[in-house]
């Protein structure tokens, strides 16, 4: 576990330096294997105990029963948004779905600390830091649907259509956190990523960037267990964690089950990026309860036994049990989060149906802000092309 001195007010600034902060810079020692708990930053247990720690607690203590029914609404929506967008491209409404089943307290938690001038670049499957970032359910979808080739307008809810390209957002990212800092703007800019990432030439090289000129970026990686099929023990013999400091960046090793102790990590990387400390990494180990996208099959590598231990670990359940020890898990709010979990995916499957495929050369519309004599050429091709089957249309396809 790695640890920093914190204010007890988490909006304000720690005013720690990063060579002092007890976020290990280079030189902690080893915590056991990827998959071990017992070095993990955890405030509330499986069972939902409430752990004190007092070095996180305080960037936690405003957050009250009320505000912890809300986190809960949010993950139990998101889970109920991923379970109806899978089924829809099951039923052949979607070319495609990332699920994010397990890792809701991941993305919760952390979109939840962030403010609205921060700016975040994901990856394919943080539909969760999306919902909380305000992207209509439709705009979720249009992409899976086939019906556009970007999903949102990035800079109306400080989110980046996701990357497919596996790792480039946290080049992105970094070069946005430097304009940031250029512009002396109090901004942080976050990437997510999974652990199958780390591995790319491209997180390396933007973890040397942002150590190198004290980037405002915090670099989110959700250790789901899995890069696809290949097991995160493969690629890792140290917790992922342990490999920023070799940049001279700190790192937080936390429970990614834990949308409390997932919130107080954030919201200290936050608070030591807007105070000038530069890059933070979060590793958040969760686990991936469903396939990798809706193409693969878990049930060929991923052992049962294991995905049970995991499941008995559930982000939503372990909050369900805390708000019922605190006596706030009441039968209204229950109704209340099912109907509002329920509304959005009724929503959801209505945004789908009334999606529909653009004009064709629409697609030549936005590769350019300003159009070339090249592709007005490929334009006009394509437009020839196109009209070969509008002539076999009229001859009755003779």
């Amino acid at each position: 576990m790695l640890r920093s001195d914190v204010s007890p007010n988490p909006v304000q600034r720690s005013g720690t330096d990063p060579g002092d902060a007890g976020l290990r810079p280079d030189d902690g020692e080893p915590v056991g294997p990827p998959q071990s708990p017992d070095d993990l930053v955890q405030l509330v247990s499986p069972d939902g105990l409430r752990r004190p720690d007092p070095t996180f607690d305080p960037w936690v203590a405003d957050v009250t029963d009320d505000q912890l029914a809300s986190l809960y609404e949010d993950m139990v929506v998101v889970r109920r948004l991923d379970i109806e967008a899978t089924a829809l491209q099951r039923q052949g409404q979607l070319g495609l779905w990332p699920p994010l089943l397990g890792q809701e307290a991941a993305q919760i938690g952390s979109a939840r600390a962030l403010r609205a001038d921060d700016f975040v670049f994901s990856s394919y499957r943080e539909n969760g830091v999306a919902y909380c970032r305000g992207v209509t359910l439709t705009d979720l979808l249009r992409v899976w649907r086939g019906t556009a080739a970007s999903g949102w307008d990035p800079i109306a809810v400080g989110m980046a259509t996701p990357s497919i390209i596996v790792g480039a957002q946290t080049l992105h990212a970094t070069g946005y956190a430097l304009g940031c800092l250029k512009d002396g703007a109090s901004s942080v800019a976050v990437a997510y990523f999974g652990d199958g990432a780390t591995s790319q030439g491209d997180v390396n090289e933007a973890l040397v960037f942002a150590a190198s000129f004290t980037a405002p970026v915090i670099f989110f990686c959700q250790n789901n267990q899995w890069a696809i099929s290949e097991p995160v023990g493969l690629q890792a013999k140290r917790p992922i964690a342990d490999r920023a400091p070799g940049f001279g960046i700190p790192s937080i090793r936390v429970d990614g089950n834990d949308v409390l102790a997932v919130m107080a990590a954030t919201r200290v990387a936050l608070d030591r990026a807007r105070g000038g400390g530069g890059a933070t990494f979060i590793e958040a180990v969760t686990y991936r309860m469903g396939p990798h996208t809706t193409s693969d099959d878990p049930g060929r590598y991923a052992d049962p036994l294991v995905q049970a231990e995991w499941a008995a670990k559930d982000p939503i359940l372990r909050v369900e049990r805390l708000l019922e020890r605190n006596g706030r898990l009441t039968d209204e709010l229950m109704r209340s989060v099912k109907s509002t979990a329920d509304a959005a995916a009724k929503e959801m499957r209505d945004s789908c149906y009334r999606l529909e495929a653009p004009e064709p050369l629409s697609i030549f519309d936005h590769v350019y802000t300003t159009p070339t004599s090249w592709l007005a050429r490929q334009r006009s091709q394509y437009a020839a092309y196109l009209a070969m089957f509008a002539d076999d249309d009229l001859d009755g396809g003779a």
